[in-house]
């Protein structure tokens, strides 16, 4: 399906549905047409990214993993002999 915007330069496009939410996030869309009428960016309600359709690549889930279980020095024990 195909939307019809209008990009930050005021220039008028039509885009794929599943590129939109791309050209949102990097602010290159200004409106957007819903079967409602047109949404501006930053005033109209908009839906948030669904972190359910986003799954991390290797080195994000890293970051995550390293955000929530930061690396701690483990001392080994010492061995007498």
């Amino acid at each position: 399906m195909l939307i019809n915007v209008m990009y930050t330069d005021h220039r008028f496009d039509m885009i794929k549905a599943d590129r939109l939410e791309g050209f949102i996030r990097r602010g290159d869309v200004f409106k957007f047409k819903r079967s409602t009428g047109w949404v501006t960016i930053g005033i109209d309600p908009i839906r948030e990214h669904s972190s359910a359709r986003h799954f991390p690549v290797q080195k994000e889930r890293r970051q995550i993993v390293q955000t929530v279980y930061p690396a701690q020095t483990v001392q080994q024990p010492s061995q007498h002999l």
